[in-house]
Parts: C-alpha cells; sequence; structure tokens
C-alpha cells in the first residue's frame, strides 16, 4: 500500500479532478527575495539556497522552453518506471510551479507578464505560486482570482515554516505569524487556496513546536500543506554553522514519526502537496538520508499503517467525547 492509501494527496487530488495525475513544471522566472537584496536584509533564511529545490536554477530561458523541456523530462522519467513491453501514456496536463525565491516580489505588470507567459501553454491547468507571507498584496492576489475565473486551478503556497516568532527570528525569516495570518486571511476570503509549508527540525524546536505550528495553521485556516525535514544544503548560512559545529539533525526514523503523527491530527479534506522532501549530493550535506527521494516516503508510510492515517488520531479524540 501506498501514500494515497493513507493521506489525501495532491497527487490523488489531481487524480479526482481530472482523471489523471498532474504533473508540476518548476519555473525560474529569476525573481529575487526581500531577504536577500537588502529590503529586509542580505543573507536570506539560515536554511535556504534555492539551488537545493530548484532543477532550474542555473537557467535563464524563457519561460515557454523551461516547460518545454520540464514536458520531456516527466515523460522520460515516466517511461523509465514502467515495464519495457508497456507503452508509456503521456502525461497531458501539468502545472506550472513559480518555486525559487519570492515569486510575487516584483511588479505587478511584471509578475503578471510571467504568470501569463507560463499560461499560454495550452496544457498547462494550474498555476502554484510559492512565496513569502510578506509579499503579497491584493492587487497580486486579485490577480490570482482573474487566473481561477479563466478556470485554472490557482494555489498560493506560502513559506511560513513555523509558526513560532523566536525561531521565525532565530532563522532569519524576516516576518512574523501576523503576516502570515493576514495574507491566509486576504487570500481564502477570495477563495483562494493556500498551501503551507513547515519544517520540522529548525534549531531550537521539539515535537511539541511542530504540534503547536500544525495547530496555529489549522486554526487561521488552510487548504493544503508540505511537510519538509530540516537538511543541510551548500551555500547557506546553516551550511557554514553546520561544518564549524555541526548541529543535531533528525533522523529518517524521528522525521517519520513527527511527520506521520502531524498527519494523524491533520482534518481528511485537508490535501498534503509533500509529506517530506530530498536534495541532491553534492548540493546536500546532511542527513544522509535525504539523499534519497523514496526512503522518507516509506518510514513514513510504515509509520501511518502501524499507527492511523490522516485524521486518525482526531476521529479517535472525537469517538472519547463521545
Amino acid at each position: 500500500m501506498g501514500l494515497d492509501d493513507y493521506v489525501n494527496t495532491f497527487g490523488a487530488h489531481c487524480k479526482r479532478l481530472y482523471g489523471q495525475r498532474i504533473k508540476k513544471l518548476t519555473i525560474d522566472a529569476q525573481f529575487t527575495c526581500p531577504n536577500r537584496d537588502g529590503t529586509l536584509g542580505v543573507g536570506g533564511c539560515t536554511f535556504c539556497n534555492v539551488a537545493s529545490f530548484s532543477g532550474q536554477q542555473d537557467s535563464v530561458q524563457p519561460i515557454a522552453m523551461q516547460l518545454s523541456e520540464g514536458k520531456i523530462r516527466a515523460n522520460s522519467a515516466k517511461k523509465q518506471t514502467i515495464p519495457i513491453d508497456v507503452a508509456p501514456t503521456p502525461i497531458a496536463k501539468y502545472i506550472a510551479y513559480f518555486q525559487a525565491y519570492t515569486s510575487t516580489y516584483d511588479e505587478y505588470k511584471v509578475l503578471k507578464r510571467k504568470y501569463d507567459q507560463a499560461l499560454e501553454d495550452a496544457d498547462i491547468v494550474g498555476l502554484h505560486i510559492g512565496t513569502r507571507p510578506d509579499c503579497v498584496p491584493n492587487e497580486v492576489l486579485d490577480l490570482l482570482v482573474e487566473y481561477q475565473q479563466r478556470g485554472i486551478e490557482v494555489w498560493l503556497e506560502l513559506g511560513l515554516q513555523t509558526s513560532n516568532d523566536h525561531t521565525l527570528k532565530r532563522i532569519n525569516r524576516g516576518h512574523q505569524l501576523a503576516e502570515y495570518r493576514q495574507t491566509v486571511k486576504n487570500a481564502r476570503a477570495r477563495g483562494i487556496k493556500v498551501c503551507t509549508h513547515l519544517i520540522l527540525g529548525l534549531p531550537g524546536e521539539t515535537s511539541v513546536d511542530y504540534f503547536n505550528s500544525l495547530q496555529t495553521v489549522l486554526g487561521i485556516g488552510v487548504d493544503g500543506l508540505k511537510l519538509h525535514p530540516l537538511h543541510i544544503v551548500d551555500g547557506s548560512i546553516m551550511a557554514k554553522q553546520w561544518r564549524y559545529n555541526p548541529m543535531p539533525l533528525m533522523s529518517l526514523e524521528e522525521y517519520a514519526s513527527e511527520a506521520a503523527k502531524l498527519i494523524r491530527h491533520t482534518p481528511k479534506e485537508i490535501i498534503f502537496h509533500r509529506v517530506t522532501a530530498y536534495a541532491k549530493k553534492p548540493m546536500l550535506l546532511a542527513p544522509d538520508w535525504c539523499a534519497f527521494r523514496w526512503d522518507g516516503l516509506v518510514a513514513i508510510v510504515n509509520e501511518l499503517r502501524d499507527f492511523g492515517g490522516q485524521g486518525s488520531a482526531l476521529a479517535l479524540s472525537q469517538s472519547k467525547i463521545a
């Protein structure tokens, strides 16, 4: 049994909506970040080096070309995962995912031009915008509503990472929970779906903090979640600190246990876009298990199989009350 048997995944959501799984195509639109360009700071968040998660980090190719090459890679990868004597069914629909850095951080006309370029591709059915909670003005939200009205499925992906203001300051995030709360309110009031990113294993945090972050996000209101383990990537501030004085990092078993706990305490209607993450070596410095895409998924599935899937802890609590 796989993750879909225990979790309301984004893949399953797309299959219900479109009758097939949809592939995200990552776009590097050459945005920057206020925490890097001097507006808020120049060092960036201490964990961040976008090259660790952007497949297009060195690219200056036009958006249309990035999408075209992304489709080729996506279908090539699919072909490698099926039996050699079975003809693969080409992926027909895709999501344009503006992932790198802060994808709402520019002038309105620049943002619109770049989003429009992605949506000129007839195979694009969704638009995912990755950004910070403090960089989403109302005019951008209104633009996203216009895309929704055209039938595009829009998700605003907000990198909160933790609801603990002390931790946010410690990792040089440059914003607090208050900005996140207001942006979520503004987005969801317009009918825009919000996916919130949370990192497990941030310095000084424990299981209590992870659980509090989840409860805070659920209390504010959210449509989707992404869970990530803290991992050290070359080029980040944490990498410099780690080389000098390695910090304790979560083991695979610890992460799987904590992630599964959060999943069990999440209502079933919330869509999990991701439950773990990985990075490639030599960019990845630690922990080693984050270099292997499937290890984290398998460990989490095993935890859910043994102790209950999404929402099971909530169902248990309700039955006790009844």
